[in-house]
């Protein structure tokens, strides 16, 4: 569960480096990949990373290993991806009896017959998937194009999950109104991501710390629906996060739970990550629970070089 805490916290420190980047919409090619039982869906303009010196440095210190081999991986077919990935989308889904699989979908500009033709010479053969070429990748992974400007990658089982959702063989995304109504409310953002009832459950209880142990928190988690968050940029640093619930009292009993976590967490938080904190706002409004961060560029930079940054981040 610290890997999603993780991305959270990855995507945000991309967002603070990315200024007015464009709004990052699911792709055509995308949606259709996505299997029904979606846990968690994020997705980041990655042109935010090019021109940046922050956001190497966050690359550097932060991001996953499965997005430094998946990196590396395309380097070695040819693929630049400071200059050909416009936007990276990660799935997490799951998988029956084969439990949680992750596949990313990057689009952009691939150049996709000189890939090809590199593979080629490199005697690197794909398998079909029926109708799929699926190619291997280095660190065990695979890929194949769901069109010329849209790649599927990840591990070979979860590669072909996806693929059977676009290909009509399970549920799509389009079947699962739980979570396709979170994403109408975000999907215009930079950097956004919607999350499933049991993940938000999960990633609330880490979020509380010690405030989980209370009798209320038991009494309401089941009746968390689902979260999402938005990052927004025109004035510093700004992340709004919605837990969704099942009613109005379940919302407003969250919100003081949360108030009791931040409290028992600046008891022992150094002064920047009290500054942190206080720059978090929660509320209630109806059946949601709004989260807001806010930070200017300064304030955030002495985050990153904190305790609670990294205990986050590794």
């Amino acid at each position: 569960m610290k890997n999603i805490l993780r991305m959270y916290l990855i995507l945000l420190c991309l967002a603070v480096a990315s200024g007015r980047a464009a709004a990052a919409p699911l792709g055509s090619s995308v949606r259709p990949a996505i299997p029904a039982d979606v846990q968690q869906i994020i997705c980041v303009d990655y042109r935010a990373l090019k021109n940046s010196e922050t956001a190497q440095a966050l690359k550097s210190q932060v991001l996953p290993e499965n997005l430094k081999q998946f990196e590396t991986a395309l380097t070695a077919i040819g693929i630049n991806t400071d200059r050909d990935v416009d936007q990276l989308t990660f799935l997490s889904y799951r998988q029956g009896k084969e439990g949680l699989r992750t596949v990313g979908i990057a689009q952009g500009v691939f150049r996709t017959q000189t890939v090809l033709g590199r593979l080629k010479q490199r005697k690197i053969r794909p398998a079909k998937y029926r109708d799929a070429d699926v190619y291997p990748m280095a660190e065990g992974m695979e890929m194949t194009f769901l069109d010329e400007s849209t790649l599927l990658f990840g591990d070979g089982g979860s590669v072909r999950g996806s693929l059977d959702a676009r290909d009509g063989y399970v549920s799509t995304l389009d079947s699962n109104p739980d979570i396709s109504n979170l994403i109408e409310d975000v999907e215009g953002s930079t950097v956004w991501s919607v999350l499933d009832q049991k993940g938000t459950q999960n990633v609330l209880m880490s979020a509380l710390g010690d405030a989980s142990r209370l009798a209320d928190y038991d009494s309401v988690k089941k009746r968390v629906v689902g979260s999402r968050y938005a990052m927004n940029f025109s004035d510093g640093v700004n992340f709004d996060l919605d837990l969704i619930t099942a009613d109005s009292i379940t919302a407003a009993t969250l919100s003081s739970l949360v108030k009791a976590g931040m409290l028992y967490k600046k008891m022992t938080a150094s002064p920047v990550e009290k500054a942190a904190i206080d720059g978090i706002s929660v509320d209630s409004d109806s059946s949601t629970l709004q989260m807001h961060f806010k930070a200017d560029d300064k304030q955030f930079q002495s985050l990153m070089h904190t305790s609670l940054f990294a205990a986050v981040s590794r």
